[in-house]
């Protein structure tokens, strides 16, 4: 049964938190291309993307601890230190991302979609973003998209780390 578990926990954050790694560390530059021609639409359709896979595939990657936990379970290994630490670094990246990254990303979007002309708007534009927060909107291309950028690196050094001691084991007699 450990082997399944597993194996879907593996498959879990290969399929759902790499996608999240990359789009979310694409959405900084796609703003800012979109941020420089309100008038693109592709441009702003690339960053609406980005942002939807962002936020689609973080809730899926919730299988990943989940099974990560049911895998250490099943081990016996759930009380060992390597592991503790790495759940609280798997708490401390969800919080990022939800907390900063995606909150971050949908102010950016709202913004880019104010700055779209009326005339220029079309039914999708419409739809856009699910939820709109009523925070500010200036700032699209810069100090918003940079934190966005260093807000996903951060996000992705959390689960460099967190990989890397789940193959190293740190404290223990060997590799996985």
């Amino acid at each position: 049964m450990s082997d399944f578990l597993l194996s879907v926990h593996v498959l879990g954050a290969i399929l759902a938190i790499g996608p999240v790694a990359v789009t979310a560390s694409m959405f900084p530059a796609a703003a800012r291309r979109a941020a420089a021609d309100p008038s693109d639409s592709r441009a702003l359709a690339g960053a609406r993307i980005l942002h939807r896979i962002t936020r689609v595939y973080a809730v899926i990657g919730v299988v990943v601890p989940v099974f990560g936990v049911a895998t250490a379970l099943s081990m016996g290994i759930l009380t060992q230190a390597w592991l503790l630490v790495a759940m609280a670094l798997t708490a401390v990246a969800a919080v990022v991302l939800i907390g900063m990254v995606l909150p971050g990303q949908r102010r950016v979007l709202q913004a880019l979609e104010d700055r779209v002309p009326e005339q220029d708007r079309t039914p999708a534009d419409e739809d856009g973003i699910a939820e709109r927060d009523s925070a500010p909107a200036a700032g699209v291309a810069g100090p918003d998209t940079r934190r966005l950028a260093m807000t996903a690196g951060i996000f992705n050094l959390l689960w460099a780390v967190v990989v890397v001691m789940m193959i190293y084991r740190p404290g223990q007699d060997g590799y996985v």
